[in-house]
């Protein structure tokens, strides 16, 4: 989603469907290594996807709030974190704080 005319110097554009999945990859990856707990491939392809999906039916509030990591994170804890964490068999706690400390919120 571009917006209809060009962005100024200082506006920030909708980032594009390849940046947002990653970044989500990203921010998987380095979640999963302040886990220190072997996740495999499979399972973290899936919760990719999942990340993925969440963020682009979010990402009109994700963009607005692109300079708050705080909220973002805060966002991630409540919307992603609880699937990723069923579906890797995690404590949902211990991955949000895990996902705080590679995230940087």
């Amino acid at each position: 989603m571009r917006p209809l005319k060009p962005a100024g110097k200082h506006e920030a554009v909708y980032p594009s469907a390849r940046r947002i999945r990653r970044a989500c990859s990203v921010e998987l990856y380095r979640t999963i290594k302040r886990l220190d707990r072997y996740i495999p491939a499979d399972k973290v392809e899936e919760a990719e996807k999942l990340y993925f999906r969440k963020v682009a039916e979010n990402l009109l509030w994700i963009h607005e709030h692109r300079d708050n990591r705080k909220k973002l994170a805060d966002w991630w804890e409540e919307n992603v974190c609880p699937e990723i964490a069923a579906l890797w068999d995690v404590d949902p706690k211990r991955l949000g704080a895990a996902f705080r400390a590679a995230f940087g919120g």
